[in-house]
C-alpha cells in the first residue's frame, strides 16, 4: 500500500499522459483483432471526432486542476472528509476512498446526468455515438466535463481525498472508462463474472442502446456493484444492441462535431413514446 501511496503521490503529468494515450491504443488495437460487433464505418473519421472530444475534455481538466488541488490541500490540513473522521488505516483509505470517489465522482453524476433534463442535454452528445469503441470513452460535451470535474471535487470534500488518492482514482477512472466502452469480444463467461466486481464492456454496451429503458441502466463506471445496489443493474444479449439515441439518430447529427456542440443549447427534444416495450 505504502508503494501505491508514493507513486500516485509523486505520479509525473507524463505518466498520466502516457497511461491516456497508451491506454486507448491498447484496448483500439485489441477491439481490431478481436471486435464483437464488425461494423461498417470509417473507424479513422470516427476516431478523430471521438479524439477531438477527448481534447476539449483533458482542456477543461487541465484549466481547473487548481480548485482540485486547492481543495485536496485544505480536506488534508483540516483533516476533513469520511477517511479522516473515521480514522481509516492506509489500506482502508486505498479500498474504501476508491469506492467513494468511483460512487460520487462517476455512478451519481451520471445517474443526475440522466434524470436532469438541462444537464441530459449535455450529456447527449455521449449517447450519439452509432459506433461505440473506445474511443467513445471521452466523448463528452465540455460542459459535461465540467459537471464531472464539479461532482469529483464534491467527492473528495466528502470523502477527504488526499492528492495520492485523487491520481488513483482519475487513472483507474480513465482505463475503465475505455476498457468499458471498448469493443472487444471478451468471452461472454468471462465477462459475467468480472461484471460482479468492475463495469465490463458486455454490460456497458447495454446503456448505449439507442431506447430506453436499457439506455438508463449500467452507469457504472469502475465497480459494477453499485449498479446492483441501486437497482439500475441489466444484462441482455448484445447481439440485439442498437447504439446511439432514438432522437437523434441523424448522421448529420451525430458525425459533426459543430452539431453536436450546439445541440445543449437548442430546443429540448422529447424523449420517444413507443407503443410496445422493447424486450431484448
Amino acid at each position: 500500500m505504502d508503494l501505491i501511496v508514493d507513486y500516485f503521490s509523486n505520479m509525473p503529468t507524463a505518466h498520466r499522459s502516457l497511461l491516456l494515450v497508451g491506454g486507448l491504443t491498447v484496448f483500439f488495437l485489441i477491439e481490431n483483432a478481436f471486435p464483437f460487433f464488425r461494423l461498417d464505418y470509417s473507424k479513422w473519421k470516427h476516431t478523430g471526432m471521438n479524439l477531438f472530444f477527448t481534447f476539449t475534455t483533458v482542456i477543461v481538466n487541465f484549466s481547473m486542476a487548481f480548485m482540485l488541488v486547492s481543495v485536496t490541500i485544505w480536506v488534508t490540513d483540516n483533516s476533513f472528509g469520511l477517511i479522516n473522521w473515521l480514522s481509516f488505516p492506509l489500506w482502508a483509505q486505498v479500498i474504501f476512498g476508491l469506492m467513494l470517489m468511483d460512487l460520487i465522482g462517476a455512478y451519481l453524476v451520471h445517474w443526475v446526468q440522466h434524470n436532469v433534463k438541462w444537464m441530459w442535454k449535455f450529456h447527449i452528445i455521449h449517447h450519439t455515438d452509432q459506433h461505440l469503441d473506445t474511443t467513445s470513452a471521452n466523448r463528452h460535451h465540455p460542459g459535461e466535463s465540467v459537471f464531472r470535474f464539479a461532482f469529483t471535487i464534491l467527492a473528495v470534500f466528502i470523502v477527504g481525498a488526499p492528492v495520492w488518492l485523487i491520481f488513483l482514482y482519475q487513472s483507474a477512472s480513465l482505463v475503465a472508462t475505455q476498457f468499458n466502452h471498448s469493443n472487444m469480444n471478451i468471452p461472454e463467461a468471462l465477462d459475467t463474472f468480472l461484471s460482479y466486481f468492475i463495469a465490463t464492456p458486455r454490460m456497458h454496451r447495454v446503456h448505449h442502446h439507442y431506447r430506453e429503458p436499457y439506455s438508463n441502466t449500467n452507469y457504472g463506471n469502475i465497480f459494477s456493484f453499485w449498479d446492483r445496489l441501486f437497482g439500475t443493474f441489466s444484462r441482455v444479449d448484445n447481439e440485439k444492441l442498437v447504439y446511439g439515441l432514438d432522437t437523434h439518430m441523424d448522421a448529420h447529427e451525430t458525425e459533426n462535431i459543430w452539431e453536436l456542440l450546439k445541440i445543449p443549447f437548442v430546443p429540448y427534444r422529447d424523449r420517444i413514446e413507443y407503443e410496445d416495450e422493447e424486450k431484448l
